[in-house]
């Protein structure tokens, strides 16, 4: 559970200190893969709407309203992830868990 707090510095302190615990790896690579993919959808789509902004305002702001959605979005995968691992069950993010699986050494 710990992997999801403060994803994803929490998750690769917790895939060096817990190399043997395939569980607590699977996590930790779930938990970091979901947090830098979060942050690099969001860097996305303000790149974006700045670009669009530029071009066509209204546009822009329309795809800068994405932001919130993408965040209320992970917030509720980030609840979900954390009762299932407090749960003790390996609950799989849709592609993001088959990495981690790999990863893990779980696949």
């Amino acid at each position: 559970m710990l992997c999801y707090i403060c994803m994803p510095v929490t998750s690769i302190i917790f895939m060096l200190l817990e190399k043997d615990n395939k569980d607590i790896q699977f996590h930790a690579w779930q938990g970091a893969a979901f947090g830098i993919g979060y942050i690099l959808v969001v860097i996305a789509i303000e790149i974006l709407s700045t670009i669009l902004t530029a071009i066509i305002s209204f546009l822009g702001m329309l795809v800068g309203l994405l932001v919130p959605l993408v965040g209320l979005a992970a917030f509720v995968v980030w609840i979900v992830c954390l009762v299932k691992s407090y749960q003790g069950e390996r609950w799989k993010i849709p592609y993001i868990g088959d990495f981690a699986e790999k990863k893990a050494g779980l696949a």
